[in-house]
């Protein structure tokens, strides 16, 4: 399975959960994307069940000589979460991780404060909690987001991507109530393989995406 763009892919994601919600497993929802790329898959998700649109901003900890390799993630303002297996393969410590992590957490607050505008974040106390990522490949990430939602005392935590890795899909299972994933590929490689557009998207994409949700729910 591949899928078009992050629109259609939300749209089919969107399908499945609609039908999770017409069975009555999702009562009250609130839509929680990882930006940037989550976003536009999230608001096609809200949309198809009427729910608030938000999002929780995580980064990635990246090893100091390759940004890419992910060897934590870090949400709000918690404590990173460190791949201690990753950390122990690359020879790593924190003290050597701590600029990254610095330099991590500004642009985390600076993104906050950008997309937020203000905005308290939502009460998740009780609702039905629906994360929503493009996809995982190693899944650090989601699991940072769904451990910060999880002390946020959700009645139920759900988290949703068209397409994952078959380790991170699994692993998932352990921090969330349901994972729903569309597509598993076993020879995963890389998120963007499985997404004929996967073009970056900006600040102002997530700040659309989030305006016009919020003026749908206030009409």
């Amino acid at each position: 399975m591949r899928f078009r763009d992050r629109r259609q892919a939300g749209r089919l994601l969107a399908e499945r959960l609609r039908a999770r919600q017409d069975e009555g497993a999702l009562p009250d929802p609130v839509v929680l994307a990882l930006p940037r790329g989550g976003v536009a898959v999230a608001q096609e998700v809200a949309r198809a069940l009427d729910a608030p649109l938000d999002v929780l901003v995580v980064r990635k900890i990246g090893a100091p000589y390759q940004q890419e390799l992910g060897v934590g993630a870090m949400a709000g303002d918690e404590e990173p979460l460190f791949d201690e297996d990753a950390l122990g393969r690359l020879r790593l410590s924190r003290a050597v991780l701590a600029p990254v992590v610095e330099r991590e957490r500004a642009e985390l607050r600076r993104r906050e404060r950008l997309y937020r505008q203000g905005r308290p974040a939502p009460a998740l106390r009780g609702r039905t909690v629906i994360v929503v990522d493009d996809g995982l490949a190693t899944g650090s990430t989601a699991r940072a987001a769904l451990r910060f939602v999880r002390r946020q005392g959700p009645a139920r935590l759900v988290l949703a991507a068209p397409v994952a890795s078959p380790e991170a899909a699994e692993s998932m299972r352990a921090e969330a109530d349901e994972v729903i994933c569309l597509h598993r590929p076993a020879a995963f490689m890389a998120v963007g393989l499985w997404y004929d557009d996967f073009g970056q998207l900006t600040d102002q994409d997530v700040l659309q995406a989030l305006h016009g949700r919020h003026q749908s729910a206030s009409r």
